[in-house]
């Protein structure tokens, strides 16, 4: 009898250890898509309509100085489902998919999971990782996931809202609900109708999230889940209007926060009563860590965020970091720290415009109308910057003063310590994380695939990846000092195609080359490494000797180079006469990998014809979004403020 007593113990001991722990709360976040803090009433816009979430951060806690890691949704989210930043991970440029060691890297779902929570998430993941489906860590995809979970078991309930989503911002921008005429532009944007009806558009796709917001929480409420969850509302990222969405500015990174806590969970409450604002610094490297600390899960300790909420919240940072790379056809380096009040930004890729010409953005009537307005001289030295090459490198803003920032600070004499300061944040922050960014993409993958690692890994081999090194070539390079030439000619015979990159970039961005740095970047021209190959052509086009240079862009597109993208890009990027190029550029033919192969037939189709057009008559939908996009929209139309019914095909 006793052995019996004694084994039906064990087995309840082993059930109880599989059933969640006492006061785990629920938790529902929802994820809007592309939009910064101006487009809320909360956050005082005073043209928003959004009664929904106004009312959620009047019940709850909203965040002040909330920020993404990444101005895009790829890189963002890549960062969310493993705690660590996608820059870290070797993730970060755009829908790239690397492989990351997943033995050695969880996503946190995996972690709420072993604590007992049932686990949804609704329609997008966008992960950017490979060598695993992004839907394996989750129990269901169900809009309200919490309806498949076991009795009693706690839920953690992500949906992702795809109205406010840049694709909204596309299209005819006429009859819209909003008045073009109250709406308030960015500073950097040139007062002209067509950019003004493309902002009450998307005023108009923001009203349509915020609908379906308040459908969750009904539903939620309906349920009688209300008083047992915590709310989370935040968006992916800022954006959407050309120059917030893929840049690092605050447009980009500046999203809402808003975190709805239930009375019963009072112990958790940031502070004294709800409806206040919190002025705690968050980066979203921060969330997945707090969301496990608040369901009492296991923390892995690998993650890079700090815990903002509950018991075992820690020290405040005094910054947060955010970045950008490769944004589709389009190459682009740069860096961002952000404090409460300045942000500083560190341009890797000065050489080239801020507005180079992406296929995906010019489907917005907004961007094209921008483009037109500047090509007619209707634009003043701020609202035309866009379209110029970026005349910094380093770029200091006073956010509370300046929040579109338009006022570069860097060389004003009163802000240098501002500038050393958070200039040396942003290097021990690199060294700490290991900035996997300051080799070129292709030559990052080619590196890990040599070695048979992942990027993630390599970057942490001092042996392959001399980040120390790459740090100092690049700032030498970016100076622009005639004294570094005898330096950045030694780059381009090192044995490292690392420093040989760098060294080539500092000869573009010279200005006057001599005759032994001349010879050393002939002798790149049939370098290994095609990357160094691109932008030693460059220079010695840009020097006035094009003969050689022009000959090795061509030679790499008739050899379909593992490159192609950054010559195409280059070609570009130089601003001379495309014909000699346009033959190679038509024949490419190559084989690259999806996200690549994109971008080089993007370029292709933009050299080929830089006048191209997309029609504003078509909505320029992503294929694979358009019926999560059509079933949305028959909701909004069909449902008329009953909660979310999931018969709707």
């Amino acid at each position: 009898m006793n052995h019996i007593l004694i084994f039906s113990w064990l087995l309840l001991s082993g059930f109880s250890a599989l059933k969640a722990a006492p006061n785990q709360p629920n938790i529902l976040w929802l994820v809007a898509e592309d939009a910064n803090v101006n487009w809320f009433g909360c956050y005082g816009s005073a043209q928003a309509t959004t009664p929904s979430i106004d009312k959620l951060a009047s019940q709850g806690f909203r965040y002040a100085n909330a920020f993404a890691t990444a101005p895009v949704c790829a890189a963002s989210r890549s960062s969310w489902i493993t705690g660590l930043y996608s820059l870290s991970t070797g993730t970060y440029n755009m829908r790239s998919r690397y492989e990351i060691p997943h033995d050695v890297i969880s996503y946190y779902p995996d972690a709420l999971r072993q604590a007992g929570y049932f686990c949804s998430n609704h329609t997008k993941t966008d992960y950017n990782i490979g060598g695993r489906p992004d839907t394996a860590c989750w129990d269901t995809s169900e809009e309200y996931g919490w309806k498949r979970r076991a009795p009693g078991q706690p839920f953690f309930c992500v949906i992702n809202y795809m109205e406010s989503h840049e694709s909204r911002a596309q299209g005819s921008v006429e009859n819209t609900r909003h008045d073009p005429a109250k709406v308030e532009l960015a500073k950097y944007h040139p007062d002209v109708p067509t950019i003004r009806k493309n902002y009450a558009l998307y005023e108009d796709a923001v009203e349509n999230m915020d609908k379906r917001i308040g459908m969750a929480l009904a539903a939620l409420k309906q349920a009688g889940l209300e008083d047992d969850t915590i709310v989370v509302f935040c968006t992916d990222h800022g954006g959407v209007l050309p120059r917030s969405k893929r840049w690092v500015y605050d447009a980009g990174i500046h999203t809402p926060l808003i975190v709805r806590i239930p009375e019963k969970f009072k112990a958790l409450w940031p502070a004294a009563k709800p409806g206040l604002t919190v002025d705690r610094l968050v980066s979203f490297i921060d969330m997945p860590k707090t969301w496990l600390s608040l369901a009492q899960a296991k923390i892995p300790e690998i993650m890079q965020g700090k815990i903002f909420l509950g018991p075992q919240t820690e020290p405040e940072p005094e910054y947060s970091f955010s970045y950008r790379g490769r944004m589709d056809e389009r190459y682009d380096e740069s860096r961002a720290v952000r404090d409460k009040r300045f942000i500083y930004i560190k341009n890797y890729q000065p050489y080239v415009k801020w507005g180079q010409h992406l296929s995906y953005l010019w489907r917005m009537a907004a961007t094209q109308a921008w483009e037109d307005a500047f090509k007619a001289g209707h634009c003043n030295d701020i609202t035309g910057r866009f379209f110029r090459t970026k005349p910094w490198v380093e770029e200091l803003y006073d956010c509370q003063n300046d929040s579109d920032c338009v006022t570069n600070l860097a060389g004003h004499a009163e802000f240098q310590p501002v500038l050393a300061r958070m200039r040396q944040a942003l290097m021990e922050w690199q060294l700490k994380i290991h900035d996997t960014g300051l080799l070129p993409e292709s030559e990052m993958c080619r590196r890990a695939a040599a070695n048979h690692t992942t990027i993630y890994q390599l970057a942490r081999d001092p042996q392959h990846y001399d980040l120390p090194a790459y740090l100092a070539a690049a700032d030498m390079a970016l100076a622009k000092d005639d004294a570094n030439l005898p330096k950045l000619t030694g780059y381009l015979r090192d044995s490292d195609s690392g420093l040989r990159y760098w060294g080539a970039c500092g000869m573009v961005m010279a200005d006057k080359l001599d005759a032994t740095a001349l010879t050393a970047l002939k002798g790149c021209l049939t370098d290994e490494s095609h990357d160094v190959r691109a932008m030693a052509a460059w220079a010695l086009i840009k020097a006035g000797e094009p003969a050689d240079g022009q000959a090795c862009l061509i030679h790499m597109l008739q050899q379909n180079s593992y490159a192609a993208l950054r010559v195409l890009n280059v070609i570009d990027w130089m601003g001379v006469d495309t014909k000699p190029y346009l033959p190679a550029v038509k024949a490419l033919q190559g084989h690259y990998s999806d996200d690549i192969e994109d971008g080089v037939k993007n370029m292709q189709a933009y050299l080929l014809n830089p006048d191209q057009r997309p029609s504003l008559l078509k909505r320029g939908v992503i294929e694979k979004d358009e019926a999560y996009l059509r079933k949305a929209e028959l909701n909004l139309k069909d449902a008329k403020g009953i909660p979310y019914d999931e018969k709707i095909p």
